[in-house]
């Protein structure tokens, strides 16, 4: 599970490739699939819409948020 500095955004990233992130008080906000090729993340909503983050320094920074493992 990786949570931003403020608990809103929390994405729990499955060992099956799929993700789920909660937004607030909406669980399962979005989903879909990722992928991992080096420190680089990709993802693919259910809904077609791509994304792709870093992690870093053990941060995983996606979208202008810092997220943390917890």
């Amino acid at each position: 599970m990786w949570v931003d500095d403020h608990d809103f955004v929390r994405q729990e990233l499955l060992p099956d490739g799929r993700y789920d992130e909660a937004r607030g008080d909406r669980p399962s906000a979005y989903q879909g699939r990722y992928w991992i090729t080096g420190n680089r993340i990709d993802y693919l909503d259910d809904l077609g819409f791509w994304a792709f983050g870093e992690f870093r320094d053990g941060h995983l920074h996606h979208a202008g948020y810092r997220f943390t493992r917890r």
